[in-house]
């Protein structure tokens, strides 16, 4: 039998942030995951996050930034957003706001590995990788798991931090709210001939967005392009020359030649949102309990929020029935109605960015050149854009050890 305070299934970037938080609080954490551990980085892998300032600043207050592979990021300090065949575009420059960076483009397991080394320097982390959970009793005094080989694990609070196919969402029966954004994704590597600059770079194309992400060598990129199904298919039926041709021409040569120098893996976009974060002693966050559009490369950041913000809420003497109760409720509410708002405003970007509809396309150009050229309203998307605006807790503002 493995007793603790609280136990995370799910040791991603967003479990493995909750269990540093509270570990570092004095709250005994158990992990648990059916994957392996640290794993080798090579070639470099195909998905990658933009981690903004404020995920940045937890990352520090954790004293996880140390351990990342620095040479395997890239700071980049501009965005360009511009529309396909429009005269409207906005850029966004990070000495506008003060700060020498909008923020990093990070490959995922370079923040994981980064993450588990940390945990495994913390006496009271348990991590236990290869080890899924096949049964969850939920209850208001315990929650009881039962891993694949037998062993109970009791715990005063379960964290599932499982992803978006959320295990423990289906075992308790968790309603979701679902839409299919009619997108798929595909995510690559490229080289270009012209030097990234450290800029960001989306184009906003008929029918879904492609980015450009900087990686650390200057001529290198990620790309993550969603398009209607139908057209993800006909793009991955090209070969690797046609494909980079394609690329080329949809971001209007604005790095050069663009050449495809990694496979290319597609996957499916659907927004989730779980209509209960809070099951008795059960809490959902990250992915397991919303997903959004990658349009403008926030879903990481706001499950990493959703992480320090159950920290910032809970100590060890807030694991009792009625003190977490209301701690449970209160995290429920702040970081609901935070998805909600990300959420919604994922939809209406594109619904607007979508279509040829003439008249869209100029209230667009003009909306976006408009933007470029008002200071405030370019400063206040900027910092949002960055996690440094509005309900955002305390590990996310300070970057001092906790």
């Amino acid at each position: 039998m493995i007793s603790t305070d609280v136990t995370i299934i799910g040791a991603g970037c967003v479990g493995l942030t909750a269990a540093l938080g509270l570990a570092k609080k004095g709250i005994s954490v158990v992990v648990l995951d059916a994957a392996q551990g640290l794993k080798t980085l090579t070639e470099p892998e195909l998905r990658v996050s933009a981690i903004s300032s404020a995920s940045e600043n937890i990352f520090k207050a954790l004293d996880v930034w140390q351990h990342l592979d620095h040479s395997r990021s890239c700071a980049y300090q501009t965005m360009k957003v511009w529309e396909k065949d429009s005269f409207g575009q906005i850029e966004f420059d990070a000495t506008d706001v003060g700060e020498s960076r909008l923020g990093h483009i990070i490959e995922n397991n370079n923040l994981r590995n980064a993450l588990i080394t940390e945990a495994q320097r913390q006496s009271n982390i348990t991590l236990l990788f290869d080890s899924p959970v096949s049964n969850i009793h939920n209850s208001e005094e315990h929650v009881l798991l039962t891993l694949s080989d037998g062993t109970p694990v009791m715990t005063k609070l379960c964290i599932a931090a499982d992803g978006a196919n959320s295990w423990v969402r289906k075992q308790l029966n968790t309603p979701i709210t679902f839409s299919d954004y009619d997108h798929h994704a595909i995510v690559a590597t490229v080289k270009t001939t012209e030097a990234h600059d450290h800029c960001a770079r989306q184009v906003m194309l008929p029918d879904g967005p492609l980015a450009l992400l900087p990686m650390s060598e200057p001529n290198t990129c990620s790309i993550v392009w969603s398009s209607e199904p139908n057209h993800v298919a006909s793009l991955l039926s090209l070969n690797e020359h046609d494909f980079a041709c394609a690329v080329t021409a949809a971001t209007d040569s604005e790095l050069g030649v663009v050449e495809l120098v990694s496979k290319r893996v597609s996957y499916p976009l659907t927004m989730r949102y779980a209509q209960q974060w809070v099951n008795q002693r059960v809490v959902f966050m990250g992915d397991a309990a919303h997903t959004i559009h990658p349009l403008a490369g926030l879903g990481m950041n706001l499950g990493l929020l959703d992480a320090a913000s159950l920290v910032e809420l809970l100590d060890s003497g807030s694991l009792t029935h009625q003190s977490l109760s209301r701690v449970l409720r209160k995290y429920q509410g702040w970081r609901k109605a935070e998805a909600q708002n990300y959420i919604a405003a994922m939809a209406g970007l594109k619904e607007l960015f979508s279509g040829v509809n003439p008249l869209k396309k100029i209230i667009r150009g003009i909306g976006l050149s408009l933007t470029n050229n008002i200071s405030p309203a370019k400063t206040n998307i900027t910092q949002h854009a960055m996690g440094l605006k509005g309900n955002i807790p305390e590990l996310a503002r300070n970057v001092d050890p906790i």
